[in-house]
């Protein structure tokens, strides 16, 4: 009997890692977004995917941090249209995908850092994540007071643990009708962690899983519109922070 109740524990250990890693493997992205062309290069290392224009705006770009277990392939449909018109893009990876200790986190926030530090040459940063990337987006406009940037927070419910009310720097905060990860109310139980002039955005609608290009995660809802849909308004609000940065 034991050895039964061993055997169908394993099997559903098993059998839940693999829906696990299946819900948020990368899907349905087109084989030419991930190509260069005559008016973007692709540069695809360990920790990032960069989308660089060849005609590139110099006053700002875009530093947008994965969520947890999301390859930033699955973010490409989302955000290589935003290269397209002049912004530079560059997505971090978290460290063995979903930074799932302290010292992981801290490493990509290190990584979004270290992207500015080896830019010296871009004055002004559009800095935003979904989920966890966003929890981490959010963690820098708590720590690095010194950064020219604007923030936007999608699909979380962060911030959590730390007071952002106080922060002069621009926050906008995207979050969706039906996300069954970042509920509504539990993004609005955080509301008085940030500033007065915090920028909400609701897409209704809207799921977790449908801000990027991957499977349906465990407990979101069910979207009521199209993954296209809900990318390109989330899409709109990063390009109208990009141009505010560019005037």
């Amino acid at each position: 009997m034991h050895r039964w109740v061993r055997r169908g524990f394993l099997l559903w250990a098993v059998i839940s890692l693999a829906w696990l890693a299946n819900s948020v493997r990368t899907q349905g992205v087109p084989e030419d977004v991930l190509r260069s062309a005559q008016n973007v290069r692709i540069v695809d290392e360990s920790t990032t995917l960069q989308f660089q224009p060849t005609r590139r705006h110099d006053k700002t770009a875009l530093i947008f941090i994965c969520g947890a277990g999301i390859h930033p392939y699955a973010y490409a449909p989302l955000l290589r249209p935003i290269a397209e018109t002049g912004y530079s893009v560059f997505i971090v990876e978290l460290p063995f995908r979903f930074a799932p200790l302290a010292a992981h986190k801290d490493e990509a926030v290190n990584r979004v850092r270290a992207l500015i530090a080896a830019h010296p040459e871009m004055p002004h940063w559009v800095i935003a994540g979904h989920s966890l990337g966003g929890a981490l987006a959010a963690r820098l406009a708590q720590t690095d007071h010194g950064l020219n940037a604007a923030f936007v927070l999608i699909g979380t419910t962060h911030p959590k643990d730390g007071d952002l009310s106080t922060l002069d720097a621009p926050i906008t905060k995207i979050y969706a009708t039906t996300d069954g990860i970042a509920p509504v109310e539990r993004v609005m139980a955080t509301r008085s962690l940030l500033p007065k002039h915090t920028k909400w955005v609701e897409i209704r609608g809207g799921n977790h899983s449908q801000f990027g290009h991957y499977g349906h995660q465990l407990f979101d809802g069910k979207a009521t519109i199209t993954r296209e849909a809900q990318q390109e308004r989330t899409r709109a609000v990063l390009l109208e922070r990009l141009r505010e940065g560019s005037s």
